[in-house]
């Protein structure tokens, strides 16, 4: 739906900017700017302004416009999910819309010209793509994220986009070890996005939107995230050591999800419970992660 025409409510900047920020999700901020730090370090990128640029853009503008969109263009079905309205997803004001629109764009602009002038044409085409993916997947006419299949290969380009880009960025070598890694963490956000769906099958079909899980249904939809993170470890297991360290990081996510492999359509709501501790799980792997990341430069 488009954004509401209410006049906005009266709010001091203050409490305005503390909207804009909970609508930017601050609990998932560093799943986008960490990939894109990590991959211009590890593609020999330095320590200096493009670092920063990169990584204060995809730490709060980029989530400003990712969420913000998505909550604008989400707020009819978001008012009846009673998972909304906290840090699974802002419910903003109907007056705020236009606000949060504008301040996304406004906040990404001077950021996106910084980086194009910073980089050359093919890190130009990996920043357009990404940025294209983060408005398809709200926006009316696209709204990928009602194109069953599409969504989560939507999403997944939202925190595997931030990688490839600092990679580029850097004037990194495609080489084997970064393909991998990059593969499995795409296969890795696809999963995420499908079983996050799951809990959302019945208000979604009441809502008559379409989802991967309203297509596939809940178990067939939860098997396929368990199959995505499987292979994930597996693409990770052919790492040169230290890298292969972070195929058993995929465990705790199966071990989130296995539970629901069998969930009926009826009872997908109970999938909440996996999901609920997936971003607690998220900053656990991260740190493992790093750790891993540290061993790799240093080796």
């Amino acid at each position: 739906m488009p954004p509401s025409a209410a006049p906005a409510p009266a709010l001091p900047a203050r409490a305005l900017v503390g909207r804009l920020l909970a609508a930017s999700r601050p609990l998932s901020w560093v799943n986008t700017a960490y990939p894109f730090a990590a991959a211009y370090l590890l593609a020999g990128g330095r320590a200096g302004v493009a670092l920063v640029v990169g990584a204060v853009f995809f730490l709060v503008p980029y989530n400003l416009a990712m969420y913000g969109i998505n909550d604008v263009f989400d707020y009819a079905s978001d008012a009846a999910n009673p998972r909304k309205g906290g840090v699974e997803g802002a419910l903003l004001d109907p007056g705020l819309h236009r606000r949060v629109l504008v301040a996304a764009v406004a906040a990404c602009v001077p950021f996106v010209a910084a980086l194009v002038a910073l980089g050359g044409p093919w890190s130009w085409a990996v920043l357009g793509v990404t940025l294209f993916a983060v408005a398809a997947y709200s926006v009316p006419g696209l709204r990928f994220k009602e194109r069953p299949v599409l969504d989560s290969l939507t999403s997944s380009t939202h925190f595997t986009g931030p990688a490839v880009y600092g990679l580029v960025l850097a004037g990194g070598e495609w080489g084997r070890s970064a393909v991998l890694a990059l593969v499995a963490f795409f296969a890795w956000g696809v999963a995420a996005q499908a079983f996050g769906a799951v809990q959302d099958v019945v208000p979604d079909r009441q809502a008559g939107i379409a989802s991967v899980a309203t297509a596939l249904g809940a178990a067939r939809t939860v098997r396929l995230s368990l199959a995505l993170w499987a292979a994930a470890g597996l693409l990770l297991l052919a790492e040169p050591f230290p890298g292969l360290l972070a195929a058993p990081l995929v465990v705790p996510y199966l071990v989130l999800a296995w539970p629901y492999r069998s969930v009926t359509d009826e009872a997908s709501a109970a999938a909440h419970g996996g999901w609920r501790h997936f971003l607690v799980v998220n900053y656990a792997v991260g740190f493992l992660v790093t750790l891993i990341l540290i061993m790799i430069g240093r080796s």
